[in-house]
């Protein structure tokens, strides 16, 4: 029996380094944003907010966040994902406090191992998206 288990999560360096990445990516898209890079656990990790970025975006981004690192899954496939289930899952889920079903969250993968989620909100979907991509992209890595 295996009492205790390893678990990998992004550093606060890296976190920090994907928030700025996204930040300055959305300031060359001209969106005002908010960004949040969760730990493998979905605890806040870093946070920044662009002056002029929507209020309810504060929480939207970290429900981003939290959403990919959850499930290991982009928050923009959700809709495709669940055209495979039950109405009762497809209806329910997306009832759930904390989950957000629309693009802007993207789970971060490391050698594999899921060690974080980055969300971001206050863009358009698409510019969410891009952004979220940057944050990536700043750490070397890519979507899983």
């Amino acid at each position: 029996m295996q009492i205790a288990h390893s678990q990998s999560v992004i550093g606060w360096e890296a976190a920090a380094a994907a928030a700025h990445a996204a930040v300055r990516y959305a300031d060359i898209l001209g969106a005002r944003i908010n960004v949040a890079v969760v730990d493998a656990s979905g605890v806040l990790a870093a946070f920044l907010r662009m002056p002029g970025a929507p209020l309810h975006s504060v929480d939207i981004a970290v429900d981003k966040a939290y959403t990919a690192v959850s499930f290991g899954l982009p928050t923009g496939q959700w809709a495709e994902a669940l055209q495979g289930h039950s109405a009762a899952v497809r209806e329910g889920i997306v009832l759930r406090p904390r989950f957000v079903a629309f693009g802007g969250g993207l789970p971060i993968f490391e050698a594999g191992q899921r060690i974080g989620g980055i969300g971001v909100s206050g863009g358009s979907e698409e510019q969410d998206q891009a952004i979220a991509l940057a944050g990536l992209a700043a750490l070397g890595l890519t979507p899983a």
